[in-house]
């Protein structure tokens, strides 16, 4: 049957997520939201722009780029797509598909280009009924990954199954359990959408899982390699639990788990620990709202530990609103920082500094001064000493113009205001 898939939908309008395309009253903050949905353990997320004109289209974009440089999750995107530039457009703000509006009449022709132009795994076709189908079979098969079913009745007495083999994913409103394990048990479904997700389940995305998986669906959800009764607890049932920023890995605290709060940790995706002061189960930010998110538990060899990778919401794992629980130095040694990430994240930051405050004598002002054809004349040329260096070859010589060139570009990213998050998270996705 294979795993399915829990997904999440952004409306965006004039840059802000809204509730529908009927209902743009209180509009809120699309990339936090899109943030919550990531955390929450939704596998994908269907970003629909519902710009009216070309300049509200830009915006929309602009923010789902920014979504996607914050997300982890693939995400899909539709809307305002007149010509295969606007495909284009969604695939380099960084979604992984694209999705088609089957209602138009020049979709069908569309999806072809589209399709031959940058793969049929991109290009997704929603539908609002059957009409679509009935007349674009062929080509749905050849050229689409998926259907975005956003009519449920569509899939009754198995009328889209009879009729077209892709699969596909349907968009459902209400949550009705038997429901849910009746049409996900098909074979041809991957995923559920709608209000089911949005609405009823948004902060527990990996509870709906846990139901589901116990009726038989299987999900990309927490299946631990260890039990409990794998670990090695301490004497009153405990383990200590060393807590990380999964980005940052800076250590945010230290805490206990006993059984209960290890299955409960497993079941919804947010850390939950045993409180030894109040011997009772606590999950992290339940009180704040700075919750944690798993993203890997791991037990150290004695099996007596665990380390917990997570994402920290607001960025408060500490009790007194410090970012970490360990901020009270008690000796600290110099020494030469040799972490690849924290050396361009630290020469980066100088860079940004020599620009927002200009320093006599300082190169990197100079190039900024001189303006972007200088920097850009600077980054051909250190490329073209590579080249050189390395036909050489000397191993010392390629380092060092390796290293010119890597400045150049740094300075070329800040005068363009692109981060390294982006770079890697662009990197990451091909």
């Amino acid at each position: 049957m294979g795993q399915k898939s829990i997904i999440s939908t952004i409306y965006i309008k004039d840059g802000m997520a809204v509730k529908s395309p009927e209902g743009l009253e209180a509009p809120i903050n699309a990339v936090e939201l899109a943030n919550q949905f990531n955390d929450s353990g939704v596998d994908k997320i269907v970003l629909f722009d519902l710009s009216e004109d070309d300049e509200e289209h830009e915006k929309n974009i602009m923010t789902i780029r920014e979504i996607n440089n914050n997300s982890e999750i693939k995400s899909c995107a539709g809307g305002n797509i007149k010509r295969l530039e606007d495909v284009k457009k969604f695939l380099y703000a960084g979604c992984n598909e694209v999705v088609l509006n089957g209602s138009k009449p020049e979709t069908s022709d569309l999806v072809v280009e589209a399709a031959n132009r940058f793969g049929k795994e991109k290009i997704l076709v929603s539908i609002k009924n059957m009409d679509f189908i009935f007349k674009n079979q062929e080509i749905l098969e050849e050229y689409v990954h998926e259907v975005l079913i956003l009519n449920k009745e569509l899939i009754a007495n198995d009328g889209y199954e009879s009729s077209c083999k892709v699969p596909y994913i349907v968009y459902v409103d209400e949550y009705d359990e038997e429901y849910l394990v009746k049409i996900l048990s098909s074979p041809q479904i991957r995923g559920v959408a709608g209000l089911v997700v949005n609405r009823i389940h948004r902060y527990d995305i990996m509870g709906l899982k846990s139901k589901l998986s116990d009726r038989g669906i299987s999900f990309d959800n927490f299946e631990p390699l260890l039990k409990w009764g794998d670990l090695t607890p301490n004497d009153k049932g405990l383990i200590p639990v060393i807590v990380q920023d999964y980005i940052t890995k800076e250590v945010l605290m230290l805490a206990y788990m006993n059984e209960e709060s290890f299955e409960a940790t497993l079941r919804t995706g947010k850390m939950t620990y045993f409180s030894r002061s109040r011997n009772t189960l606590w999950v992290k930010g339940e009180t704040s709202g700075h919750y944690q998110f798993v993203k890997k538990l791991t037990a150290d060899c004695d099996k007596d530990t665990i380390l917990a990778l997570v994402s920290q919401v607001g960025g408060i794992a500490c009790h007194t609103g410090a970012p970490s629980c360990f901020f009270n130095d008690i000796v600290t040694k110099e020494y030469i920082e040799k972490n690849p990430l924290k050396i361009f994240e630290t020469i980066y930051d100088i860079i940004v500094d020599r620009r927002k405050n200009p320093k006599e004598g300082s190169y990197t002002n100079y190039l900024f001064d001189k303006g972007i054809d200088k920097i850009l004349k600077k980054v051909g040329e250190e490329a073209t000493e590579i080249v050189i260096a390395a036909k050489n070859p000397n191993k010392e010589e390629i380092k060092y113009e390796i290293s010119d060139f890597l400045y150049h570009v740094m300075v070329l990213m800040v005068e363009c205001g692109i981060s390294w998050e982006e770079v890697t998270k662009e990197l990451s996705r091909r």
